[in-house]
């Protein structure tokens, strides 16, 4: 697997949005993006941070590869 790169919050942010999920809400300085999958709704919250924590990034990797069925090492490269 590739490692995670140090990345914004704008970053996630632009891959979820080009995956179908769509900005629910911002409060402060994180936002919430969902999807409505045939299965039921997906969210997931991004924090808008000038870097995310790798833990949190691999986090939200991990739950989006599970929803989308988009391996996880393909969402790293898209970033």
């Amino acid at each position: 697997m590739p490692r995670l790169p140090p990345i914004s919050g704008r970053e996630p942010a632009a891959l979820l949005e080009s995956l179908g999920y769509a900005l629910q809400r911002q409060r402060g300085s994180h936002a919430r993006y969902s999807r409505k999958p045939p299965v039921g709704t997906h969210s997931v919250t991004v924090p808008m941070h000038e870097t995310i924590a790798k833990g949190t990034l691999n986090d939200i990797l991990s739950r989006v590869s599970l929803w989308t069925g988009i391996p996880k090492d393909e969402l790293i490269d898209r970033l």
